[in-house]
């Protein structure tokens, strides 16, 4: 058996030592969960498991091989002592709290594609500021958030200057023009505004406020950069078990695949907050394999 030269024996324990600082999974094999299915990445809003910890949350994912994440900010860790008001309580976080976060995902594997927050119209400048430099601390160019058609402008010139991208997300309340809930809505909001300003299309409010995401898709699939998958009866009609309701989703995601449009497919478990007792993680599991059954048929 020949000797190691000098170099190469150093090669050795300089990877050897690189090892010992690799997650588990990696060591084991385990780097990466793979999200896609049929070429379409499938995955998942962490809202889903609001009903556990981001430790719980992403072991789940892991379990049911989910390989990509939408960190939803009911998933972020509140200071000890927080005020009453959540939202304001989340900026009270350091921004050394948020890539400790991303590490999280990154060692199970998980792809962490987006921060989901939403950006009230009474946010101060400083407070919408602070949105973007926590996803920025986690390492994202996606921001994902429900607000109002008339803070488009306000939001995109931190856009603009943190170059993240802002998927607005809709709701089915279509009586209000100041909601982002029709194609109407999303067209006027975005009107003007940079090419950071996207859309984080939500099919099934979009189906209960009688839209069609089939033809909104085929027309503005370049501006979309996340979908929110969740099935909904239309006229606002309630959230209810993939394939219950009026929700396209298996068009929806053959689309994607036959289209090879690569941004992410995101189940959003929803209806069990309106029937207690359901169990999270079986319930994103049937979710999950419903989208794979509709890609693979």
């Amino acid at each position: 058996m020949s000797l190691l030269s000098r170099r190469e024996a150093g090669k050795r324990l300089l990877a050897g030592c690189a090892g010992a600082l690799l997650p588990a999974r990696q060591l084991l094999g385990e780097a990466k969960i793979n999200p896609f299915i049929r070429g379409v990445i499938v995955g998942a809003q962490s809202y889903s498991f609001r009903d556990r910890s981001l430790d719980a949350c992403i072991d789940a994912l892991v379990k049911l091989q989910i390989g990509e994440c939408e960190v939803s900010e009911g998933h972020i860790e509140l200071p000890a002592n927080h005020a009453a008001d959540i939202s304001q309580a989340r900026f009270e976080m350091p921004l050394s709290y948020y890539p400790t976060l991303r590490k999280k995902f990154d060692d199970a594997g998980i792809n962490l594609y987006a921060y989901a927050c939403n950006v009230h119209a009474n946010f101060t400048d400083e407070m919408i500021e602070n949105v973007f430099q926590a996803t920025q601390a986690m390492g994202l160019k996606l921001l994902t958030t429900s607000t109002k058609v008339s803070m488009v402008p306000r939001i995109d010139q931190y856009a603009q200057k943190y170059k993240i991208r802002v998927g607005y997300h809709n709701h089915d309340h279509s009586s209000d023009p100041d909601d982002f809930a029709t194609a109407e809505s999303f067209e006027r909001a975005l009107k003007g505004a940079s090419r950071y300003a996207q859309i984080n299309l939500d099919i099934g409010h979009f189906t209960a406020a009688n839209q069609d995401p089939v033809a909104f898709l085929r027309k503005h699939h370049a501006k979309v950069v996340t979908l929110h998958l969740k099935d909904r009866k239309r006229d606002h009609g309630p959230n209810v078990p993939f394939g219950l309701g009026d929700t396209p989703i298996v068009e929806v995601l053959r689309l994607l695949r036959d289209n090879h449009w690569k941004f992410p497919a995101n189940i959003e478990y929803e209806y069990g907050k309106y029937a207690p007792g359901l169990d999270t993680f079986a319930e994103v599991k049937k979710s999950y394999e419903y989208c794979r059954k509709a890609l693979e048929g």
